[in-house]
């Protein structure tokens, strides 16, 4: 069954050897993550699912990473000590690859390195509790419908077999908030930002999906995707949706949220 969901930011400055002084900067979408791990200790999941929109992202195919044991580490940006261990629910992984072998393109792949998309949210998810198994997926460049399809089944998944799931969805919203940003400044970006936000709190699937071509691509987002997948989860649930935080500190918009079912 599935006992919680929720959407995290992925910088990699928000980890305290790499932020440092940006710390300070960054106390909206730290504290929120604080909630959201003493939300998701509460509801005991034995697996946490994670959506990254990072590392091995396919044209054609949704990854799920089977690997024996995966690691997260943050080397690339500037820690060296830092390394967490988990272990994959391959019980789940088969599961969802049997029952779509002919229905969505789901392709099997082994590593055990996990992307900044997967390691920054499990860094703060599971400093109280370290022995949750894992599914690391990676969304692809597919159209949106097939990324609620996927959450679909993962969802089918998740309640035909005898244990806890959790979901996050790892992404940030437009990459060009302001002239500082990593991509340069566009005006549609902070639209894009608060248009979704709202939909997200109006359960509003149907206009996420339409939301105009210029004006995501505009925004240089990396999290709609991930979103999606996790909307399609939960659809047919009974929740509301709670912002956490929102913040865009460095030109990149950090949401945190959680959908609490009812």
């Amino acid at each position: 069954m599935l006992v919680f969901a929720g959407i995290v930011p992925h910088s990699p400055i928000l980890i305290p050897t790499i932020g440092k002084e940006n710390q300070n900067k960054l106390k909206k979408t730290l504290k929120a993550y604080d909630i959201l791990e003493e939300e998701l200790h509460a509801a005991q999941p034995d697996t946490l699912i994670v959506i990254s929109p990072h590392g091995e992202v396919n044209n054609d195919n949704f990854i799920v990473n089977t690997g024996s044991q995966y690691s997260a580490k943050f080397q690339n940006f500037g820690d060296f000590s830092t390394e967490l261990q988990f272990k994959p629910d391959l019980g789940f992984i088969n599961q969802l690859k049997s029952q779509n072998e002919t229905k969505l393109p789901i392709q099997l792949t082994h590593s055990d390195n996990l992307d900044h998309g997967f390691a920054v949210p499990l860094y703060f998810l599971t400093r109280k509790y370290k022995n949750y198994r894992i599914v690391p997926i990676n969304y692809a460049l597919l159209n949106y419908d097939l990324h609620i399809k996927l959450g679909e089944a993962i969802k089918e998944a998740c309640y035909s077999l005898n244990k806890r799931y959790a979901i996050l969805a790892s992404g940030d919203l437009s990459h060009r908030l302001s002239y500082q940003a990593p991509v340069g400044f566009s005006p549609q970006a902070k639209d894009f930002d608060k248009k979704l936000i709202q939909l997200l709190k109006k359960k509003n699937v149907e206009s996420i999906l339409n939301l105009d071509a210029d004006l995501i691509e505009n925004a240089a987002e990396c999290g709609l995707r991930s979103f999606l997948i996790l909307l399609g989860v939960i659809k047919k649930m009974d929740y509301d949706f709670h912002v956490l935080s929102y913040e865009a500190p460095f030109g990149v918009g950090y949401l945190v949220g959680e959908a609490k079912f009812k």
